[in-house]
C-alpha cells in the first residue's frame, strides 16, 4: 500500500510539471512577457518591436549630420508610436568610423553614420562620388543618391554583415588653411593637408600638388594647432562646429567634392525585423536624409559670414583652376569601374 501512495505521488508530481511546462510555452508563443523568442515573434511576425537601437557617429552635436540624428529618432518614434526607440552617440564617443563599421558588422551598435570617403577603402565604387565638381549643388547630389546607379553603389557595401540604408550629405569640401591662401594649384604643392582616410581623396590632392596626411577628425584641432598640418580637407559645418576659426585664417569656398556619408547597418539584424519596422526605419532615414539637404543648402551664406565674423578670410574658387585634376579623375576612376564611369557620365 506505502508502495502504491508513493508510485501515486510521483506521478501526480510529474503530472503538474508537463502542465506548467505546456501553459509557460503556451504564453511565449501568444506573445507572454517571459521568454526570448517573445521579440522574435514581434519582429519577425509583424508589427513594430519595443526596442531601442544605437546610432553612432564621428560628428559633433551642433553638425548637421547629428542633426539628421536627432530627426530620425523623432520620425522613427512617431511612426511606430514610440515602440522603436533611438539613443544616439555623437562626436566618435564609441570610437573611429573603423571601430563603428566593426562595431556593426559584430551587432553591438544597430547603425552607424560612415563617410562614403571612409568607405573606399573596402568598397571601391564609392570612389565615384569623389569625382570633383560632379555636382553644383545638394539638391543635384541627393537626386543621383536615389538613382539607381547611386542605389547599385550603396549595395556594393554589402557581403560582410553590412547593409547600406540611405545616404545623407553634409556641406559640400572646402580648403581650409591656417596660414597660406590658397588660389591655385600652385599654392598647393608641398603643403600637409589633412583629408579623411580615403585613397579617392589621397589622389586628388596629390594630382594637385599637396601633401595629404591622413589623420581622425579628433586629431586635426591639435595637429593644425602644432603645425604638424598647414590645413585640411573640409566642409563649412565642421569648420563651424570643431572651432577651426580659433587657429586657421583662411577658408577657399572650392565646393570641389559633394561628402555624403551612408547609414550603414547589421544586415542580419535589419533582416530579422518585421517588414513594418523595416518600412518604418527606411522611411524615417528618408524624411532626415531630405530634412539634412534642405536645410544645410539654406545655410551657405550663413556659414560664410559666420566664419567671417569669427576672423577668417572666406573666398572663393573657381571650378576651371582644377581641370587637369578633374580630367585625371575621370581617366583614372572611370577606367577602373564600369559602375564608377556610368555615375560620372550620368552626373557630370
Amino acid at each position: 500500500m506505502k508502495q502504491f501512495l508513493k508510485v501515486g505521488k510521483w506521478s501526480l508530481f510529474l503530472l503538474l510539471m508537463l502542465l506548467v511546462t505546456a501553459c509557460s510555452s503556451k504564453g511565449t508563443e501568444t506573445g507572454d512577457s517571459s521568454g526570448d523568442s517573445v521579440n522574435v515573434s514581434a519582429t519577425t511576425n509583424g508589427g513594430y518591436p519595443e526596442m531601442t537601437l544605437k546610432l553612432a557617429h564621428i560628428t559633433a552635436t551642433d553638425h548637421m549630420w547629428h542633426q539628421a540624428s536627432e530627426k530620425f529618432k523623432e520620425e522613427l518614434e512617431s511612426i511606430s508610436g514610440g515602440k522603436m526607440k533611438v539613443e544616439i552617440f555623437p562626436a566618435s564617443q564609441l570610437g573611429s568610423e573603423a571601430d563603428m563599421v566593426q562595431q556593426v558588422e559584430a551587432g553591438s551598435v544597430d547603425m552607424a553614420m560612415i563617410t562614403a570617403a571612409y568607405l573606399t577603402s573596402r568598397t571601391p565604387e564609392m570612389a565615384g562620388w569623389f569625382a570633383p565638381y560632379l555636382f553644383e549643388t545638394l539638391e543635384e547630389a541627393n537626386a543621383a543618391a536615389a538613382s539607381e546607379t547611386g542605389q547599385e553603389i550603396l549595395r556594393k557595401v554589402e557581403g560582410t554583415g553590412l547593409k547600406g540604408l540611405t545616404y545623407l550629405f553634409a556641406g559640400q569640401r572646402t580648403m581650409v588653411t591656417k596660414d597660406k591662401k590658397i588660389e591655385s594649384t600652385n599654392d598647393l604643392k608641398g603643403l600637409k593637408l589633412r583629408v579623411t582616410p580615403s585613397p579617392v581623396l589621397q589622389s586628388f590632392y596629390k594630382n594637385a600638388g599637396a601633401a595629404p596626411e591622413s589623420l581622425s577628425l579628433t586629431e586635426v584641432y591639435s595637429a593644425l594647432q602644432t603645425g604638424v598640418i598647414d590645413g585640411m580637407d573640409m566642409d563649412l559645418d565642421a569648420t563651424i562646429t570643431n572651432k577651426y576659426s580659433e587657429i586657421a585664417k583662411y577658408v577657399a569656398v572650392t565646393n570641389h567634392m559633394v561628402w555624403p556619408s551612408t547609414i550603414l547597418t547589421n544586415e542580419k539584424k535589419f533582416s530579422s525585423l518585421s517588414q513594418e519596422a523595416q518600412d518604418a526605419i527606411t522611411q524615417a532615414w528618408k524624411t532626415a536624409s531630405d530634412f539634412a539637404v534642405k536645410t544645410r543648402s539654406g545655410q551657405e551664406e550663413e556659414f560664410r559670414k559666420k566664419l567671417e565674423s569669427q576672423g577668417m578670410e572666406v573666398y572663393d574658387v573657381d571650378a576651371s583652376v582644377f581641370d587637369k585634376q578633374i580630367k585625371a579623375f575621370d581617366k583614372e576612376y572611370g577606367g577602373q569601374s564600369d559602375l564608377i564611369k556610368k555615375f560620372i557620365e550620368e552626373n557630370r
